[in-house]
């Protein structure tokens, strides 16, 4: 068993040495289309994220006051927003306090925001619904109560974040299937040529008694060389990359959203994952269409 092992092994090495530039081109093209692959996964990950803590977080109506109201009409708006079925509770913000959050969003360019002669934000309550099905009644009802001036509610950006997700998720099995396919074709014609190339020495060993398995496991074990040497190289470019990406935009993306970016150590983890099995399936299944098509002659 083990001298079986170790033949397949060494032919597989050696088969990779003769054919290198077919098995160059292979694994070239191959982390090519992972890489899109990944380009994919990271994008559905992060905007899945993004909706999921929009979900969460931003169970929240910004209920903007009239600027002519006086202390008392403003305490009338903050009754009859709490008299609201599926209210939690109301938090006065005012205008100054807005100014203040404004000016961290904005980071370092903040400093434009003290030219201003005059605040122009409105003093206003964050109101905090129960649950989401609560959120369009109390959204709707407050525009009918007096003194507001206007309503900020943020399904609308959770809607889209949605349908974004939905797209990039169908976009991503439509781009995994074809470039899975297009894969196994690249791997399937490199080892076919593998094949060939050793047509006399197989024809020998089968007129000697070799079995088809005895055949088969240098091509399937090189198919998954292609594979795996694939997905190390695609995994540590995107890894690369989306360091380089997160260093650049996480701080703009933390002052204009309020959330984070997916870590890339906790992704590329991930992906690795993802892109080793996709190498595995894609070498394997490569290898043993094309031998097969050679031992049933």
């Amino acid at each position: 068993m083990f001298s079986r092992a170790g033949y397949a092994l060494k032919q597989t090495f050696s088969q990779i040495w003769r054919n290198k530039s077919m098995y160059l081109v292979s694994v070239l093209a191959i982390t090519a289309m992972m890489l899109i692959l990944g380009i994919f996964f990271i994008s559905f990950v992060n905007v899945d994220m993004f909706t999921t803590t929009l979900n969460k977080d931003y169970n929240v109506i910004q209920v903007y006051l009239d600027e002519n109201n006086d202390g008392a009409e403003d305490k009338a708006v903050e009754e009859a927003i709490l008299a609201l079925d599926g209210v939690d509770k109301a938090i006065y913000e005012s205008k100054a306090d807005a100014l203040v959050k404004l000016k961290q969003r904005w980071g370092d360019n903040a400093y434009l925001l003290d030219n201003l002669q005059d605040n122009p934000l409105p003093n206003s309550y964050l109101v905090y619904v129960e649950d989401k099905d609560a959120a369009d009644y109390v959204a709707e009802a407050v525009t009918e109560i007096p003194g507001v001036d206007d309503v900020t509610y943020y399904r609308d950006t959770i809607e889209k974040l949605s349908k974004i997700t939905r797209f990039v998720e169908t976009a991503s099995m439509i781009a995994m299937i074809f470039l899975i396919v297009v894969s196994v074709i690249i791997v399937a014609n490199t080892i076919k040529l593998t094949v060939h190339n050793r047509a006399q020495e197989i024809g020998i060993m089968k007129y000697l008694g070799a079995t088809d398995w005895f055949v088969r496991a240098p091509f399937i074990l090189g198919g998954i060389v292609i594979g795996l040497v694939s997905s190390l190289i695609s995994t540590g470019a995107i890894y690369v990359i989306y360091s380089k990406i997160i260093g650049l935009i996480q701080a703009d993306v933390i002052r204009m959203l309020s959330v984070e970016l997916v870590p890339a150590d906790y992704l590329v983890f991930n992906l690795l994952i993802m892109c080793a099995a996709l190498g595995v399936g894609i070498g394997t299944c490569g290898s043993i269409i094309s031998i097969r098509r050679f031992l049933a002659k």
